[in-house]
C-alpha cells in the first residue's frame, strides 16, 4: 500500500489499496482512531467497494463480517458488539430522494446507541442526504484502478477527523 498527501488540504490523504489485505490494513488502522461517535461517509460507483469496506471495519472490531451486507434494500442496518460495546450503524442511502425522508428511515434511532456504547456511522451514497449530515465527519471515496486494486481518498473535517487520514495511511 502505498500513500501520499494531496495538494488540497492537509486533511486529505490518498492511498492505493492493491487487494483485500490493504483493505483490511487500512479497515483496522481506522477503527484504532475513529472517535466514540463517528459518521464516515462513502462514495464510489456500484461496485467500488463500500460495502466490502464496512465488512473490513466490522472484522476489526469483531463484528461478524458474513453478518454486513449491502443495506439497500432496507437502507440502514445495525450491527452491535456487546464485548466491544459498539454499535456499527450501515447505511445505503442509494434510493432515498429527499433528506427529509431520513425521519421514516429510523436515522435517529439508529444513532442513538445504548449508553457507553461507540456509535460508528457508515453511509454508503451520501450526497443523497448531504444537507442532512453534519460538517464534521470522514469522507471516503473509493475509486476503481483494477480488477480488485482501488484508490481511496480519505479526508478529514472537523476537529475530531482532521488528523485521522494521516494516521490510517501512514505506514508503520
Amino acid at each position: 500500500m502505498s500513500s501520499n498527501k494531496s495538494v488540497e488540504s492537509s486533511k486529505t490523504e490518498t492511498c492505493e489499496i492493491q487487494n483485500l489485505d490493504d483493505l483490511h490494513h487500512v479497515a483496522s488502522r481506522m477503527a484504532q482512531h475513529l472517535p466514540h461517535t463517528a459518521l464516515v461517509t462513502l462514495q464510489g460507483e456500484l461496485g467500488a467497494g463500500k460495502t466490502t469496506f464496512v465488512k473490513a471495519i466490522a472484522a476489526a472490531v469483531a463484528i461478524n463480517p458474513a453478518h454486513v451486507t449491502s443495506p439497500t434494500f432496507n437502507l440502514i442496518t445495525i450491527h452491535e458488539s456487546p464485548a466491544n460495546a459498539l454499535r456499527l450503524v450501515h447505511a445505503d442511502m442509494y434510493r432515498v430522494i429527499d433528506p427529509d425522508e431520513l425521519i421514516e428511515t429510523g436515522w435517529d434511532t439508529a444513532l442513538s446507541a445504548p449508553s457507553g456504547y461507540r456509535c460508528w456511522a457508515f453511509v454508503e451514497w451520501p450526497q443523497k442526504i448531504a444537507s442532512a449530515l453534519p460538517a464534521d465527519h470522514l469522507s471516503i471515496k473509493l475509486e476503481v484502478t483494477g480488477e480488485s486494486s482501488r484508490r481511496m481518498t480519505i479526508k478529514g473535517t472537523g476537529a475530531h477527523y482532521e488528523s485521522i487520514p494521516a494516521l490510517i495511511t501512514q505506514s508503520h
